[in-house]
């Protein structure tokens, strides 16, 4: 009883080909291939990326304070 024949396979094989038909399954099979070859293509692209990473991005500042006083840094002057 814990384990199943192969006629329980068949009778079950046969039920999902005449609720889905031979079309529908072979689409959805698919469909299936192509999302794996779309992950597969996602994680080739990122790999490349890791290899290449963006230059470093630098914002230069004037340190000897003699620029103009800045009007968004929220403080009022009294």
């Amino acid at each position: 009883m814990g384990s199943l024949s192969i006629w329980h396979w068949i009778v079950v094989v046969a039920v999902i080909l005449l609720l889905f038909g031979r079309g529908k399954i072979s689409d959805l099979m698919g469909d299936v291939a192509q999302g794996i070859k779309a992950f597969k293509k996602g994680m080739k692209d990122d790999e490349n990326s890791a290899e290449k990473p963006e230059p470093v991005k630098t914002i230069h500042h004037n340190a000897d304070g003699s620029g103009a006083a800045r009007s968004d840094t929220g403080s009022k002057v009294i």
